[in-house]
């Protein structure tokens, strides 16, 4: 499969390098927001949220309780949305 994925992308011009660093740059970046959501607004920077009152709680527990998650649905639409616009790029869309 990845010899299938290596002869599309050089068959469209592009490498197999530069679809890996694109790969990975989108995943660091997903997994950047995640743990600054998660971790940071939900943990550590919680005490300086705590004055910001969200649906009659503080912004750090509103974080920490559902924030996050709606973050990380959006990071699962965002990463998918990227990968087929990645996928089409590099001509190794599924079929």
């Amino acid at each position: 499969m990845a010899d299938q994925t290596s002869q599309k992308a050089q068959a469209a011009g592009k490498s197999d390098a530069g679809y890996w660093a694109a790969n990975v740059r989108i995943i660091l970046v997903s997994l950047v927001i995640w743990a600054l959501c998660s971790f940071g607004f939900g943990i550590l920077l919680r005490p300086m949220l705590s004055g910001i009152p969200v649906g009659g709680t503080d912004l750090g527990f509103w974080f920490a309780q559902q924030g996050s998650i709606l973050v990380f649905l959006a990071l699962i639409f965002f990463y998918a949305w990227r990968m087929n616009k990645l996928d089409r790029e590099f001509g190794v869309e599924e079929e």
